[in-house]
């Protein structure tokens, strides 16, 4: 099957906003696969269109450019996906995204009593995390990020401290 002539990065950078350094930088990255015609230029398929759509709206959800790549990988190489292909990638999109959206909603409603204990402050953070048992579910801010404190300690009292 005859390969189409292609479009060319003026026409891509055009289209998509984006500048045609950041289109060889994605091409350098694998996010898409130019081919050269006889005269030495690049020429995308039309269907990196979308895939350039979707890199950009990955970035703006803060995915980073080796996850945007995982999800690439999913699409066919060699033909123009099919509206199947897409729905595919996007169930799986999803489906991280929705993993970041609860992060964000529970850093969103943990907010008021992060900034109040002024994060790391020793007389709240003992309360909240003795003996610093957050450090032993890794590094970072360990409950904001899913995991659940361990209620070893009597709740009741953790909470008449906090009104000290």
């Amino acid at each position: 099957m005859a390969r189409s002539a292609g479009v060319s990065i003026g026409y891509l950078s055009e289209r998509t906003g984006l500048a045609v350094s950041a289109i060889r930088y994605y091409e350098t990255q694998g996010l898409v696969e130019p081919w050269r015609n006889a005269g030495g230029q690049r020429r995308f398929e039309r269907a990196d269109l979308r895939r350039l759509s979707f890199v950009m709206i990955a970035q703006k959800f803060g995915f980073s450019l080796p996850e945007i790549q995982s999800f690439l990988k999913g699409l066919p190489g060699g033909r123009t996906p099919t509206k199947a292909d897409w729905a595919q990638l996007s169930a799986q999109f999803r489906e991280h995204l929705d993993a970041r959206i609860a992060t964000l909603e529970r850093m969103r409603d943990n907010l008021d009593g992060c900034i109040g204990c002024g994060c790391l402050s020793l007389p709240n953070c003992k309360l909240y995390n003795p003996d610093d048992e957050a450090a032993q579910k890794g590094q970072g801010p360990r409950y904001l990020m899913g995991d659940a404190p361990d209620r070893s300690a009597d709740d009741g009292n953790r909470a008449s401290n906090d009104e000290n």
